[in-house]
């Protein structure tokens, strides 16, 4: 078997080797005397996990010796202490803050054998995270599930076409994400990429934001200016909430994918633009083409190339990848560093809902990692209290309930202001009135039951039981 290297920095002079405390099989120490001598080992040869040796902490170059461990976040380090620098603030600093474990001397060789292999192990699943991560990195998403290598392959298989895009999926699922994957797999990558939100823009500005306007087309228009398709010239445009266009400007958008020519207003020139589109939607567009909301023949155009992301709740093997890697990146804004989630914490993430999708998953890990005490992010840290005991496993019908159960939360907490709701749910107004529509919530709550849930006709009312904790927020669910 060949052996696993350790590197152990000796900040003192009368220890005891600690080839005797490792099995010589497994293990291949390198020593090291002084914290430079250990940094430019680091620096020529990896170690994944590293001993920490100590005697009297306040003898050391304490700030130089945190500026190490800050420098080589991939690996784990396991600290040994005489018992008296364990009264040393800069001792619990260093433990709680960048340690995997620690131990007093004399140490219990047994167990600093099997912390060793602990640590090891995760270091050795942080590298693969960053490895698959990295097989994805022109893609910028993560996920290893069937349903993100099937999106994947289809990504790859539609990227060097000219055809529009149409992606579907929930808020909050990664739609931008993936129109900016099929740009950079594309041979459009070095051109620029240009997001736009349909339903963010005041409907009165929006034929000069997407179209542009010459000088003194308008009150305040000193200067002209491009709007956003002929600012994606050479690269594409992703218009997002699609649905949330005016009829009026869904024509022109029309001729615009017909003849690959823009009229910026104030003008009657045409100017050409070589730009690809994507479009996304989180409602049925055939269903809004048979309610009259959309075009029909704009339809057509834009669904060329139809692609679907899947939920979350339909991916939960990618959760725990997912939150490694987002605590990876959104870890940096904590002083400490985090050893990772508890087990209760990821079992309450298998078992959530998300309605809010992958959007939810980063905003619960990100004000988890601002107010968690310890090492470990826990199912209360991330404000996963909520408990769905479900009789028939249904899913699809708790989902309902607890979105329906935030919107109505929401609107009264905001005393019926539809666009603080809105914000606070990381929607746009159009999406939540759809929402409101969808689940029967009219703007005159007094006329509503307390109990949303009460109200889900799609259900047996014997079917499901649902219960919430008092402690749970709105979530976000865009």
């Amino acid at each position: 078997m060949k052996k696993r290297k350790i590197l152990c920095l000796r900040l003192q002079k009368n220890t005891a080797s600690l080839e005797y405390h490792l099995p010589e099989e497994e293990w291949e120490i390198h020593y090291a005397a002084e914290i430079f001598a250990a940094e430019r080992m680091m620096r020529e040869d990896p170690y994944m996990v590293c001993l920490l040796v100590i005697d009297n902490i306040e003898l050391i170059q304490y700030e130089v010796l945190i500026q190490l461990l800050k420098s080589h976040p991939e690996c784990e380090w396991i600290g040994v202490f005489h018992a008296d620098s364990l009264l040393s603030w800069k001792c619990h600093e260093l433990i709680l803050g960048y340690l995997f474990d620690y131990y007093t001397q004399p140490a219990d060789l047994q167990r600093l054998s099997q912390t060793v292999g602990h640590a090891y192990g995760r270091a050795i699943m942080r590298m693969q995270s960053k490895r698959r991560f990295a097989n994805n990195k022109d893609m910028a998403m993560v996920g290893e599930s069937p349903a993100m290598k099937s999106l994947f392959k289809h990504i790859k298989q539609i990227a060097d076409s000219e055809a529009t895009v149409l992606i579907g999926g929930e808020n909050g699922s990664g739609k931008e994400l993936t129109a900016l994957a099929i740009h950079r797999c594309s041979s459009r990558r070095n051109g620029p990429f240009v997001p736009v939100s349909c339903g963010s823009i005041p409907s009165q500005l929006i034929q000069s934001e997407l179209f542009g306007y010459e000088r003194g087309a308008f009150t305040g228009a000193a200067a002209q200016k491009a709007g956003f398709i002929e600012s994606a010239d050479r690269g594409t445009i992703f218009l997002d909430e699609i649905a949330d266009l005016p009829l009026d400007l869904q024509t022109n958008l029309l001729r615009f994918l017909q003849e690959k020519t823009i009229t910026r207003v104030g003008s009657a020139a045409s100017v050409p633009v070589n730009t690809r589109v994507i479009a996304a939607s989180n409602v049925n567009l055939q269903q809004a083409v048979d309610a009259g909301k959309f075009r029909q023949d704009l339809f057509y155009r834009l669904n060329v190339l139809p692609i679907v992301v899947p939920p979350l709740r339909e991916r939960k093997e990618d959760i725990e990848l997912l939150s490694n890697h987002f605590l990876e990146v959104f870890g940096k804004e904590r002083k400490t560093r985090l050893n990772g989630f508890s087990a209760d914490a990821v079992q309450a993430m298998l078992s959530h809902a998300w309605p809010g999708n992958v959007r939810e998953l980063i905003n619960r890990i990100r004000r988890a990692i601002v107010t968690t005490d310890g090492r470990l992010i826990s199912a209360q840290d991330l404000n996963l209290e909520l408990q769905i005991l479900l009789k028939n496993d249904d899913l699809a019908n708790a989902r309902i309930s607890a979105e329906r159960e935030a919107i109505f939360n929401c609107l009264i907490r905001t005393g019926r202001n539809k666009t603080r709701a809105a914000q606070d749910l990381g929607v746009s107004r159009m999406t939540l009135y759809r929402l409101m529509e969808k689940h029967g919530i009219s703007s005159d709550l007094d006329l509503i039951s307390t109990s949303p849930a009460a109200n889900n006709d799609i259900s047996h009312p014997h079917s499901t039981e649902i219960r919430y904790s008092a402690a749970v927020k709105t979530p976000k669910l865009g």
